[in-house]
Order: C-alpha cells, then sequence, then structure tokens
C-alpha cells in the first residue's frame, strides 16, 4: 500500500478559526524574518518573493510589494515594473529549477475573486507538469506534495 502524506496541512487545517482569519499584517510581517524560516527566496528593492507556505503545486511562488496595497494602481510606475521583472525572474528560476510543463501566473484581487489577505496585492507564479491534479483536492479537500517546501526552497535559491 502506498501512503501519501501531506504533513504541511496539519498545521492549517487545526489552526484556530482566529488564527486563520487574523493575517491582516503578514505579509507585513514576513520580510522581518530570516530568508529561510519565512521561506524567502528574494528580496528586490520594492517587493519580495516567497514559497507559499500552503502551495497549490511545489515550487508555488509568490512576488509581494513591501508596501500594503490592494490594487495594481496604488503601486508606483517603477514598483509596478519590478513586480512584473520578479514574476518573469521567478518563472525562469522555477524552469531551471523544476522543468515544469506550464505555468499558472496571476493576482486574486478581491476578496471575491479569492484574495486571502485582500488588502495586500500578491501575484501567484505555480509550475504546473502534465498529470499534476487528481482527485483529492475535489474529493478530500486536500493536496499532496511531492517535495518538502524546504527541499524546494533550497533548490530555488541554488538557481537565483
Amino acid at each position: 500500500m502506498d501512503i501519501l502524506q501531506s504533513y504541511w496541512r496539519m498545521e492549517y487545517v487545526t489552526a484556530a478559526p482566529e488564527k486563520k482569519s487574523n493575517n491582516d499584517r503578514l505579509f507585513e510581517e514576513l520580510p522581518q524574518k530570516d530568508d529561510r524560516e519565512a521561506l524567502i527566496v528574494y528580496r528586490g528593492e520594492h517587493h519580495y518573493m516567497i514559497l507559499n507556505r500552503y502551495p497549490y503545486n511545489p515550487g508555488h511562488l509568490m512576488v509581494i510589494p513591501y508596501q500594503a496595497v490592494a490594487q495594481l494602481k496604488e503601486l508606483s510606475v517603477e514598483a509596478r515594473a519590478e513586480m512584473m521583472e520578479l514574476i518573469v525572474y521567478a518563472q525562469d528560476m522555477l524552469t531551471r529549477a523544476m522543468q515544469p510543463d506550464g505555468f499558472n501566473i496571476g493576482f486574486n484581487i478581491g476578496k471575491i475573486a479569492g484574495a486571502g489577505i485582500p488588502h495586500h496585492l500578491h501575484g501567484h507564479i505555480v509550475p504546473r507538469w502534465g498529470g499534476d491534479t487528481n482527485f483529492l483536492p475535489v474529493i478530500g479537500k486536500t493536496r499532496t506534495l511531492p517535495q518538502a517546501l524546504e527541499k524546494t526552497w533550497e533548490r530555488l535559491k541554488e538557481c537565483l
């Protein structure tokens, strides 16, 4: 019998409801932490790049502005340009490190669009592989990752 482990989900599943909803300042607090602890892969002038702690797939990165803004138009022209450059850089780094077959890249702007922290815009870069989806997320509301976040972080840091 094969055993499927998704050890990281337990932290989220068992978190108290107030802890899940009390993350309003999370993206402002993370840059104050150690890179490895916070899973920060890269720090730019206006943004930082981080591994998503609850990823859709291995290597799921986010580009997050240091400044808490809800809309792209609230960022300066320079900050918007850097955000796009970091998204391109993330895609290139993931291609070199993990050889995905494709990507989902985008933003969830507003709570109704799925933004978990709607007042702090962030971009998602999700590597995709053929056959990377199955019934488990739909039936069991659980995702499986074939690689630990720490190992993915190390692999991406090697490609900087």
